[in-house]
């Protein structure tokens, strides 16, 4: 069996009395696509901020093909080939689509910024981002305003970014929120072409997307991760009906 690309272990955070995340452990394999479902205050924020370095965890641990990270930076995980996708878009509106880009390839290298040194006169990193924006369909669009964009543009960007960082695995968090029903139909199927570039750890409430791209589904309640399987063990699974999907399933 393959060794996972991404792993947690035992992943604890309290504030107060409240378990945001409890003895959480779950993996990412090779060409899969792992969906984290679960209701409201479930707790999947707090575990994608542990995963990705924006949250220390009280206990357990975070590994990167086998690399423990759990002491790293946001960056440094990202120079590790962690590339994430926000909730809320961390975009810089004013900035051109290339420009976001370009920043992205740059955070992702090692090399300290100049601001002597205009970062769009890199060519190396003005390549990687426009082999980026030429991925997601945007390479036309690329000294447009982000703010011009449209919604579902604005999600494609921000996938962009993260493949400016040659990822081993992606973070995307609920990619398809506020996508109306075409703009999800198309991102479900650029996300299912990824998965073999690099496995998607993917939380997400819209539940046809999350039935069509899933190899495994992890259902978090309460911090705990309640049951983990197939789409059809997460349909049939009484349990997670009652706790989460209701009628979805």
């Amino acid at each position: 069996m393959s060794e996972p690309v991404l792993a947690t272990f035992g992943l604890c955070k309290r504030f107060g009395a409240l378990a945001a995340t409890d003895d959480v452990s779950i993996d990412l394999k090779p060409g899969e696509i792992h969906a984290i479902i679960g209701p409201n205050g479930a707790g999947k924020s707090t575990l994608i901020a542990q995963i990705c370095g924006g949250l220390a965890p009280d206990a357990g641990r975070v590994e990167l093909l086998g690399r423990d990270v759990s002491d790293l930076s946001t960056q440094a995980r990202a120079q590790a080939g962690l590339g994430r996708t926000f909730q809320i878009s961390a975009l810089a509106m004013e900035d051109t689509v290339l420009e976001n880009a370009v920043l992205g390839a740059l955070g992702a290298s090692s090399r300290p910024w100049r601001f002597w040194q205009p970062v769009l006169n890199d060519a190396a990193l003005k390549e990687t981002a426009m082999s980026a924006l030429e991925r997601v369909g945007l390479a036309e669009d690329a000294e447009k305003r982000t703010a011009d964009l449209s919604h579902g543009q604005r999600r494609q960007l921000e996938v962009a970014v993260a493949l400016t960082l040659s990822p081993k695995a992606f973070v995307m968090d609920e990619p398809m929120a506020g996508l109306g029903a075409e703009g999800s139909m198309q991102m479900t199927g650029f996300l299912d072409s990824l998965r073999n570039e690099a496995p998607i750890l993917l939380v997400e409430h819209d539940m046809d997307a999350v039935f069509a791209l899933a190899d495994r589904i992890s259902v978090l309640v309460y911090g705990r991760v309640v049951a983990t399987g197939s789409v059809d063990d997460i349909r049939q699974s009484a349990e997670v009906r009652d706790a989460y999907l209701g009628e979805s399933a």
